[in-house]
C-alpha cells in the first residue's frame, strides 16, 4: 500500500512537471517527485520490529534495519534542497525579465 502512495505521488509531481505551464507549478511538481524518491527509500529500507543500525558488542543483531536507503534518502534531500534553491532562483529571474510565469508566453516573447 505504501509503495503505491509513492507511484501516485510520482505520477502527481510527472502530470505536474509536463502538463501545467506555470513555472511554479513545474516547480512544485518537480518537489512532489523528489518527495516521493525519499518516502521510497525510506519504505524500502524499512523493516519491521527493526532497531537502528547502531553496532554493540554486547547485542546480538538479527533485525537491524538497512541505513543504506536511509543515508540516500538524506543525500537526496540536500540534492532536492539545492535543486529547488536553483529552480525558483531562475523562477524569479524569469519573471524579472519577462514579467510572466506563463510558459507560453515566455516562448512567444523576443528579447
Amino acid at each position: 500500500m505504501s509503495y503505491f502512495l509513492c507511484l501516485v505521488l510520482l505520477s502527481i509531481g510527472l502530470y505536474a512537471i509536463l502538463r501545467k505551464r506555470n513555472i511554479v507549478k513545474i516547480i512544485i511538481g518537480v518537489v512532489i517527485c523528489e518527495y516521493s524518491v525519499n518516502l521510497f527509500f525510506v519504505l524500502f529500507g524499512y523493516k519491521m520490529d527493526g532497531r537502528s543500525p547502531l553496532y554493540s558488542p554486547d547485542q546480538q543483531i538479527t533485525t537491524m534495519v538497512d541505513p543504506l536507503p536511509q543515508a540516500c534518502a538524506l543525500t537526496s534531500i540536500v540534492i532536492g534542497l539545492a535543486t529547488t534553491a536553483l529552480l525558483v532562483g531562475l523562477a524569479i529571474r524569469i519573471y524579472e525579465k519577462y514579467g510572466t510565469f506563463d510558459i507560453t508566453k515566455i516562448k512567444n516573447l523576443k528579447g
